[in-house]
């Protein structure tokens, strides 16, 4: 679970909805159920504001059943991490011992969320930290269909992420509702797969509105809501009683790790805003102004004499290359308003310059202090874009994220091999093995795994004790009875292997416990 980390008094109460990696969870994943609705988009009839039980049941039923087909499971197989191993390596560092020494029992993780169709075409919205630092991604639809999906975009400030799966067939998707039209009070459902149970329906009230959390930004003020929300909630609507996706299921405030009755969703205007970047650049791109910034409280108000707690006080500029620097605006110049309409706080001003187009101009209204007054003064700002690690995909799909992605070549079967380290055995000398007990005439060709590529079947085959079959630096001696001494070989043999054909490899493993290379052999067949 990745807490929010800010400072707070209570922080120990907030958390990021997180995703379980424990086998419980993936044990508990499921599938299947009734036929996707054959309608893409549709929403429920308004009811009236007063209803009975039955009614309002039934308004709860009628909901489900229009936004279910549209939500889907996600799936998410994580990086195998880089295991460090303590230890000096000398002058010998380099060689390919170190890959036997650093080899370690590793799995890569495995996780479990939410998301929900807007476009028929197979786009998907969901949370960012759903997917973030994923190898491999596969959505679940309610009919029980599998795809692996490829991330068109990501944003870290608002804590989303766009995906895609291709489909032939037109896919069942929800309409953005506004959400600034939600109220205190208002019935809602909060639909997706908490600890994988798929297509849980949950039903609560909003709570409040325009909530700001500790860990949040400017761009995550949540709607909050009692509905249930629990792990693998995590990117799932939040949908008014029309059907409408009001939000999405973004984090939850919780002593024990699960529900307690406080749950936060992004609002939809900011994740349709959000949506529609994506789509169109790629990115999120944000106006910025370039300074350091504090809200105006009480305190400040008095005694400045200022007749309400409002505005943001620039605090700094930060570079003298920026729009803040080139308009002329100082540190201690106290913002009031942006184009004619007042600005509330420092979250606020940030929020609506960055809601404005980079390269736009906008007036800004700000006091500055001559003496014992403060001087009422406007400045036109052109914007610059607002510095952010959003994830940008290009033409081919190849992004920063590692879904689909190959740091280098990938040779077949997903393994990326190098030659042999001349040196290897002199190394091996020098270090008090005992080759000649395991390779006859201290015979040490063979190829070195520099990587398995964590998308690939091969990362998911296993040995006798559960763990990964193939690592970092194990030394593939044979395939199919046949011996590999270069790239040229191996890549010959391979080439030859289709779906379906068995692999069996001669493989040798170092040991550090017992300082022994150990002779395994793996089996598998091609997926």
């Amino acid at each position: 679970m990745s807490k929010l980390t800010r400072e707070h008094p209570h922080r120990n109460l907030f958390r990021e909805l997180w995703i379980s990696s424990f086998s419980l969870i993936v044990l508990a994943l499921t599938s299947g159920g009734a036929a996707l609705a054959q309608t893409p988009e549709a929403t429920v009839p308004a009811k009236s504001t007063t209803a009975s039980p039955e009614q309002l049941s039934s308004s709860f039923a009628e909901v489900a059943k229009v936004v279910e087909p549209a939500v889907v499971n996600i799936d998410t197989k994580g990086k195998v991490p880089d295991v460090q191993v303590e230890g000096d390596g000398g002058e010998d560092a380099d060689d390919i011992l170190e890959f036997f020494r650093r080899r370690l029992p590793s799995r890569p993780s495995y996780a479990v969320g939410s998301g929900f169709i807007v476009d028929p075409k197979g786009y998907i919205l969901t949370n960012y930290h759903v997917v973030e630092d994923s190898a491999r991604i596969t959505v679940r639809l309610q009919s029980g269909e599998e795809y692996t999906a490829r991330i068109v975009g990501a944003d870290e400030e608002t804590d989303l992420a766009v995906l895609k799966i291709d489909t032939e067939a037109a896919l069942p998707h929800l309409r953005f509702g506004n959400s600034d039209a939600a109220r205190i009070g208002d019935w809602v459902l909060a639909v997706g797969s908490p600890f994988g149970l798929a297509r849980t329906v949950t039903a609560g009230i909003i709570s409040q509105t325009k909530r700001e959390t500790p860990s949040g930004n400017p761009f995550q003020r949540f709607i909050q809501t009692d509905a249930a929300i629990n792990r693998g909630n995590s990117g799932g609507p939040l949908v008014n009683l029309r059907g409408e996706v009001i939000g999405i299921n973004s984090q939850i405030a919780t002593s024990t790790g699960d529900y307690n009755g406080i749950g936060f969703a992004l609002p939809s205007n900011e994740a349709e805003y959000v949506y529609k970047q994506i789509l169109s650049s790629g990115k999120v791109r944000r106006g910025y102004l370039g300074v350091f910034l504090d809200s105006v409280k009480k305190e400040f108000a008095d005694v400045y004499g200022l007749p309400e707690a409002k505005g943001a006080i620039i605090t700094s500029v930060r570079d003298n290359d920026g729009a803040a620097y080139k308009a002329g605006l100082k540190g201690n110049d106290i913002i009031v308003s942006v184009d004619g309409k007042a600005v509330e706080s420092a979250q606020d001003l940030i929020a609506r310059i960055a809601s404005i187009e980079p390269g736009n101009d906008v007036v800004i209204g700000y006091l500055r202090e001559n003496g014992s007054e403060l001087e009422s003064r406007t400045v036109s700002v052109r914007l610059d874009e607002r510095p952010s690690t959003d994830l940008v995909v290009d033409d081919n799909s190849r992004r920063a994220l590692p879904v689909d992605e190959k740091a280098q070549e990938i040779a077949p079967l997903g393994l990326t091999l190098s030659e042999m380290n001349p040196n290897f055995v002199r190394t091996f000398t020098l270090r008090g093995v005992k080759l000649g007990e395991i390779f006859e005439n201290n015979d040490l060709s063979g190829l070195v795994v520099r990587s398995v590529d964590p998308a690939s079947f091969v990362a998911d085959v296993k040995d006798s004790t559960g763990g990964p079959a193939l690592s970092e630096g194990d030394l593939i001696r044979r395939i199919n009875r046949v011996t590999v001494t270069d790239l040229e070989s191996f890549n010959r043999i391979a080439g030859r292997l289709s779906k379906g054909s068995p692999v069996v490899l001669h493989v040798a493993t170092y040991d550090r416990r017992t300082r022994r290379v150990i002779p395994r052999i793996v089996q598998f067949t091609i997926q």
